[in-house]
């Protein structure tokens, strides 16, 4: 590992390598934190779901039932358990309770087709996993559960945790969305293990151990797990603290749209929240008309999003407009962030909207702009507190290139993951000299500002979510008539990035609309194509392997007409 304390880091330094604000913090568990803000903050509200309040004491007791509940289950030390929930009261219910049973966090997305939950679970070696009782989820993951060894499906009921009126219409008007699975040895519900009212059993555990499982494409396409730990977290929630300006006296209010098992949202809302006391108000999903309700009727005082987000509400009429003006800052991330969107929401909204640049291998945030100071046109800002930019060169990243040379952005500090699981080859050529290497291209200026101008990565941004093209292809060959496929990100007005996917078939009859519906049942709506454009051949690169260069090229130049 290089060491970089000597450098000098003054703005006109020769070397493009800027240091953060120092990260006065130390190592501690993330149960720590709940412990914490229980004992202060009893009677304060932990949660705001659809308009039900869980307090904080309410949490407190809720996560050591739980723990308790799956210590009963088997689980101990080391045990992994999939969380494949939207954002409900269980998310942080069950997240604090594995890591106070001593597991290991496995972040499942709900909307994972059938070979993507296969995948997570058996690379993971997930024992149990937890989802809603949404039919579809349901029986996708019973299914799955079945043919992988798992040993124990919790179901969660949603209508349980609505407010009293709320859920009764839940239970009425959704009747047929919820799912009915019985229960079973292997299939329990959640008020089943919740009926033991006791305290866990401690379990021994550093803050050095890997809490979360948090899966990523990487430059692969194929997914692998960040191993973040305990201490890599509780940096990144430190570090945005310090951020922010410390904490107030004053309860603030986390709006939480993004789903929690994005790395982005674990931590600027569920572990901030539960860092500074805050009130985690809890949306299920991005629906514009639910969001501007909880807008109103919740006043939040931070307000971390997608861009896409931040598009639909800079797009509204002077009449539906939202009311923004308690909120101190909004954060994007997940995806690049227009300037036009940015002006678009600040003119519109009233409040300031910063960008910030990460990934979850730092857990994540690397850079963010500031709340206070200059936001500079274009930039991800400066390197967030207690972390050391580095940009190296692309074909030799031994060599940290001078300041504004484009090279490889690369990372260091307390956040930064050990490795991915089980991949030692992979997390090797994850490092350069002990930087994380971002697979991204980008500059410092003078000022240590982050410009990133390209993306090494084949990943698509999608409204914040991850889509590998690698698994669309996969699914788009499984269909006897394509001899050839990719798929990349094009432009999209709506969420920053959407697939395309470019199609060589063996049958005139197989059209992209044949193909696009094939895929349905394949892929997650995510991934979907927007479209599937059938071509005659596709580009190769001189060995012969099909290059995606020349369709981004030709894609980005109809977007700019």
């Amino acid at each position: 590992m290089s060491d970089t304390a000597n450098i000098d880091t003054g703005v006109h330094a020769p070397l493009a390598i800027k240091q953060g604000l120092p990260l006065p913090s130390h190592p501690r568990l993330l149960g720590d934190l709940l412990d914490r803000s229980v004992a202060r903050f009893p009677d304060r509200a932990a949660i705001d779901f659809m308009g039900r309040i869980t307090s904080w004491s309410e949490l407190g007791v809720a996560v050591d039932r739980a723990a308790a509940g799956l210590q009963a289950l088997g689980v101990v030390k080391g045990t992994r358990v999939a969380l494949c929930l939207p954002n409900t009261p269980y998310y942080p219910i069950l997240f604090y309770a594995t890591l106070k049973a001593g597991g290991i966090v496995v972040n499942v997305n709900p909307l994972y087709v059938e070979r993507e939950l296969t995948h997570l679970i058996a690379d993971s070696g997930a024992e149990i996993i937890v989802t809603a009782d949404v039919a579809e989820i349901q029986a996708r993951v019973l299914k799955v559960a079945g043919e992988t060894g798992i040993r124990h499906v919790v179901s969660c009921p949603i209508a349980d945790v609505l407010p009293a009126l709320k859920r009764f219409g839940y239970r009425l008007f959704k009747r047929k969305e919820i799912g009915r699975a019985r229960a079973t040895p292997q299939h329990l519900y959640f008020a089943d293990f919740m009926k033991l009212r006791r305290s866990p059993t401690p379990v021994p555990v550093a803050p050095d151990e890997v809490a979360v499982l948090q899966y990523t494409g990487g430059t692969t396409g194929v997914p692998k797990a960040a191993m973040l730990s305990h201490a890599n977290i509780v940096a990144n929630t430190d570090a945005m603290l310090i951020h922010v300006g410390g904490e107030t006296p004053d309860q603030d209010r986390v709006l939480g749209v993004l789903p929690l098992f994005h790395v982005f949202a674990l931590t600027n809302v569920l572990t901030f929240s539960t860092l500074v006391g805050a009130e985690m108000i809890l949306l299920p999903r991005f629906e514009l008309t639910q969001l501007l309700a909880t807008l109103k009727r919740t006043r939040p005082t931070y307000f971390p999003a997608v861009p896409t987000i931040y598009n639909a509400l800079a797009n509204l009429g002077p009449d539906e407009r939202p009311d923004l003006s308690t909120i101190k800052v909004c954060i994007s991330g997940g995806a690049p962030l227009p300037a036009e969107v940015r002006h678009a929401f600040e003119a519109n909204a009233g409040a300031k909207l910063v960008e910030g640049y990460g990934l979850s291998e730092a857990s994540p945030i690397i850079t963010c702009n500031p709340f206070e100071g200059v936001n500079k046109e274009g930039s991800a800002g400066l390197p967030f507190p207690g972390t050391t930019i580095e940009i190296r060169d692309r074909e030799d990243p031994s060599r940290i290139v001078p300041a504004g040379e484009k090279g490889e952005i690369c990372a260091r500090g307390p956040q930064v993951m050990a490795g991915y699981w089980h991949k030692p080859a992979e997390t090797e050529a994850a490092f350069a000299d002990g930087a994380l290497r971002t697979g991204d291209v980008g500059y410092l200026d003078a000022d240590g500002y982050l410009f990133i101008v390209d993306r090494i990565k084949d990943m698509i941004l999608c409204g914040g979510y991850n889509v590998y093209p690698r698994v669309i292809e996969e699914a788009l060959y499984e269909h006897p008539a394509v001899v050839e496929a990719v798929a990349i990100g094009v432009p999209d007005a709506h969420r920053g990035q959407a697939p395309k996917a470019f199609v060589v078939v063996n049958d005139p009859a197989v059209t992209g609309t044949v193909l696009r519906d094939f895929l349905r049942d394949k892929i997650s709506k995510i991934e979907l194509p927007r479209e599937v454009e059938i071509r005659d051949t596709l580009p190769k690169t001189l060995i012969g392997k099909l290059s995606k260069k020349e369709l981004v090229e030709e894609e980005l130049r109809k977007a700019a007409r």
